[in-house]
């Protein structure tokens, strides 16, 4: 087993996945300041979701006897648009879960952590599944009823 190579991975998401859930938590305040209560609480439920996996990556970065580095940020632009948020925040799902099976296949050797990404490749795939459900649910229903829903 490469320890290293399952360090390298788990950085990887510790760094990306804390920018991405930073972001969410900020979009949810934004949603509910314009008075979409539920987008906004189900979004800042995703910066909590997104940061518990965070924790789990950092333990067994220490597990491994690695070294956790605390990386730059980088910027994002907010959308106050909650119909394109969706769709933006879909936009980096997709290749993200791509991302994320590629390197399963890298820490294949390392089982522990294999199984913690297995898990986390699950979630991923439910948030990419409510995503686009939800983009489904704009065709037919409407953008407005939609946006009702979401108060």
């Amino acid at each position: 087993m490469d320890k290293q190579k399952s360090i390298e991975a788990l950085q990887f998401f510790v760094t990306h996945l804390s920018d991405g859930a930073f972001v969410h938590k900020i979009q949810g305040h934004i949603f509910k300041s314009q008075g979409f209560t539920k987008l906004g609480d189900k979004y800042m439920g995703h910066y909590n979701e997104e940061m518990g996996w965070v924790e789990k990556f950092i333990d067994r970065i220490l597990d491994l006897g690695g070294e956790l580095k605390v990386e730059d940020r980088k910027g994002r632009e907010l959308i106050c648009d909650p119909v394109e948020y969706v769709k933006a925040d879909l936009a980096i799902q997709e290749p993200g879960v791509e991302l994320l099976r590629k390197c399963m296949a890298s820490v294949c050797e390392d089982p522990i952590t294999y199984d913690i990404m297995k898990a986390y490749l699950v979630d991923e795939e439910e948030d990419l599944g409510w995503s686009l459900g939800q983009l489904e649910i704009i065709e037919k229903i409407g953008v407005q009823n939609w946006l009702v829903k979401q108060m």
